[in-house]
């Protein structure tokens, strides 16, 4: 990546002028351009992820204003600081495939989820299911593995993919999977689950919010009954 090759080049130039007109003690050279070469190196860095943090935040609010569109060509436009800093492109081509995802553009999706960012859960597990739904279990828990490597303390990872192992007739595996996350996040929504299906009934993801329904495992009347609810109750609450 570019920064490291430039912090590497200051460094390096740094030595050998050291070694020419300061010192010839190599270990006062060493100590000195590797002090040099992090300072440059983390200055470059902040300067590259200011650029993308601004870049993300214009995309999120043209997503919030239903201009999707416009917000994948900015993230597209700003691959090319990929060149730049290591993780970058992937963390972009995660946000890419979310939006496609959310836009149930799953064809456009797949590509781009598949080169982003494990530690990106999200977009990680929104992979994993589409994987599923095109039954390839064998990429969907590898997938979902990844996932969970990457985001221990995440509660809803490990809900989403025990979920998705139900649904294919995994049970006892979901269980196990849900387990694991009490332990690692001690969350009362796993248990609640988890207690659910030791009982043989189904999992209720209501718990973790709206930002369950992004990953379309629900039946469109679900949501669109959840939110006729929703607004119903606010309807009720104005007239009162």
């Amino acid at each position: 990546m570019l920064n490291m090759l430039i912090s590497f080049a200051c460094s390096a130039l740094s030595s050998a002028l050291m070694m020419q007109f300061v010192t010839a003690n190599i270990w006062i050279t060493m100590a000195v351009s590797a002090v040099i070469f992090a300072v440059i190196f983390m200055v470059l860095t902040r300067i590259t992820m200011k650029k993308v943090g601004a870049l993300m935040e214009v995309a999120q609010r043209d997503m919030m204003a239903n201009r999707s569109d416009k917000a994948i060509k900015e993230l597209q436009d700003g691959l090319k600081y990929g060149a730049w800093q290591i993780y970058v492109k992937q963390q972009i081509h995660s946000q890419i495939g979310t939006i496609y995802y959310l836009k149930r553009d799953f064809k456009e999706a797949v590509p781009y989820l598949e080169k982003g960012f494990v530690r990106n859960w999200v977009s990680t597990s929104m992979l994993a299911i589409t994987y599923m739904k095109k039954n390839k279990t064998k990429k969907m828990v590898e997938t979902f593995g990844k996932a969970v490597s990457g985001n221990r303390k995440e509660p809803m990872v490990y809900a989403v993919y025990a979920f998705c192992m139900d649904r294919i007739g995994e049970r006892v595996k979901a269980i196990e999977i849900l387990k694991k996350g009490i332990t690692k996040t001690s969350d009362e929504h796993l248990q609640e689950n988890m207690d659910l299906l030791e009982a043989g009934k189904k999992m209720k993801m209501k718990g973790f919010g709206d930002v369950w329904y992004q990953f379309h495992l629900e039946k469109q009347g679900a949501i669109i009954k959840k939110q006729t609810k929703a607004m119903t109750g606010r309807r009720k609450q104005v007239l009162r």
